[in-house]
């Protein structure tokens, strides 16, 4: 049988496994049907690239291999599940390296060759263009959300200008190497001022707006895929790019759309700065406080309870503590809901991963659309590490830098729980008035050590 035949069945089964594993990672009961589609999937794609005449020796590729495989398993194993919005920002940013370093070695082998304005040049500064800005985009943003450098905003004046102008240098560059013949020496300078776009790029943003940065940069890898197929004429990276970079889109809409805001917010905002009347005042309130063995009768004799986790829950790795907590209070007749924010964490999604690694059945996962209707009747509002997915002054605060995101209103319950360490503000840097209402009790500690707490105190009832 001829092996480009072969090559092309691969690539054709790979496509379609690749589709029917987004489709099905579209919804928890099937995630897991989709992972393991996904990689069949990817074993096909890697199989029938390698029969592909292209390939002179194996040796190289089995050394990239086992060195990759020497970083991405330990990475895979030993990372923290509250670290799966680093690992997700610095995988973009390998993906997005490797992206832009064939298109680096596709230029010297084909701009020879091709016509001046030939399509496969546009290909490939599209893809070295969108491939570089991300690698350093995804860096800075493994940064921020790592907090190795500072979570707000970087902002200096005329930022908006510059950028402007390193992109449109970046545009002159490539625009230099697709007309004029054997430009190759303008590419060292397409490649630096590439990378420096992606870092202008993603400094102003602050941290509360990263999940949206890394559904964006998802975005951005695929389209450098995707672009790079066209340049070497290969339909499954086309097909995978485009899944790619749609999807990344669609989520990064469906997370604006989340915190009401819109692309030129997110990418120019400023969003996530310290509110000047965060620290102005707020240690003069009242704050009430309560024990676990305070708080535990309380969650015992109340009809319904509402669980609201977020970032703090992850960072204390309390998943398992929580749904230990879920399960005693359904079993003593509490009727217990988790409350999801789309934004909750550092990523899309986040909330949902680590309730199902804890094995809390996902049809007591609901939405904020759902369960803000529900808040006014519930008795008691757990609020577990989560800060501005709950903040009043997003609904309240014409003025607030959240004005009009959506939240879930846990302050509409009868009685509110807060875990939290310390009365700090959230990743978007802004105090929160929930924490003063009068019908609000706090549990100052660490979630994990909280939460064990609470279920001790439930069982000693």
């Amino acid at each position: 049988m001829d092996t480009e035949l072969i090559v092309q069945a691969a690539y054709l089964a790979a496509s379609g496994l690749f589709i029917l594993a987004l489709m099905w990672m579209s919804s928890p009961k099937t995630a897991r049907r989709g992972v393991r589609c996904a990689e069949v999937g990817t074993v096909i794609a890697i199989a029938g690239t390698l029969l592909r005449h292209d390939v002179v020796g194996y040796d190289l590729v089995l050394i990239a291999m086992l060195l990759g495989a020497a970083i991405g398993v330990p990475m895979a194993y030993l990372m923290p599940m509250t670290a799966i919005p680093q690992r997700t920002a610095i995988s973009h940013a390998f993906g997005a390296l490797a992206v832009g370093l064939i298109g680096i070695a596709e230029y010297y082998k084909l701009a020879s060759g091709l016509a001046p304005g030939s399509f496969p040049l546009w290909a490939l500064m599209l893809e070295m263009l969108l491939g570089f800005l991300t690698c350093t985009a995804s860096l800075i943003a493994f940064a921020k959300l790592q907090e190795i450098m500072p979570t707000r905003p970087i902002m200096f004046a005329g930022q908006r200008l510059v950028n402007l102008l390193v992109f449109g240098a970046a545009l002159a560059f490539a625009g230099l190497m697709i007309f004029l013949p054997n430009s190759s020496q303008y590419l060292p300078w397409f490649v630096a001022v590439a990378l420096l776009f992606g870092v202008l790029l993603v400094i102003p943003i602050g941290g509360a707006d990263m999940p949206t940065v890394i559904a964006l940069l998802n975005s951005y890898a695929g389209l450098a895929c995707s672009a790079m197929g066209f340049a070497l004429n290969n339909k499954l990276l086309i097909v995978v790019g485009a899944l790619d970079g749609t999807s990344g889109f669609i989520l990064a809409v469906i997370m604006c759309k989340a915190m009401n805001r819109s692309f030129s917010n997110v990418l120019f905002g400023g969003f996530g700065q310290v509110a000047a009347a965060a620290s102005g005042g707020a240690d003069d309130r009242p704050v009430r406080s309560m024990s676990a063995e305070e708080a535990a009768p309380v969650l015992e004799l109340a009809s319904s309870v509402v669980i609201i986790p977020g970032y703090g829950m992850a960072v204390a790795q309390a998943q398992h503590r929580v749904a230990e907590l879920y399960e005693h209070l359904e079993e003593s007749g509490v009727e217990v809901k988790f409350a999801i924010h789309p934004v909750a964490g550092r990523m899309p999604g986040h909330m949902n991963v680590l309730l199902a690694e804890a094995d809390v059945p996902y049809d007591k996962l609901v939405e904020l659309e759902d369960i803000n209707p529900e808040m006014p009747q519930t008795d008691v509002a757990l609020i577990i590490g989560a800060n501005d997915t709950i903040n009043p002054a997003a609904r309240d605060d014409p003025n607030s830098v959240i004005a009009g995101m959506p939240i879930i209103e846990a302050d509409k319950a009868k009685t509110v729980m807060v875990i939290k360490r310390s009365m700090s503000a959230g990743f978007a840097g802004i105090d929160n008035p929930i924490y003063y209402l009068d019908n609000t009790q706090m549990l100052f500690g660490d979630a994990k050590k909280m939460t064990e707490q609470l279920v001790k105190e439930l069982q000693e009832l």
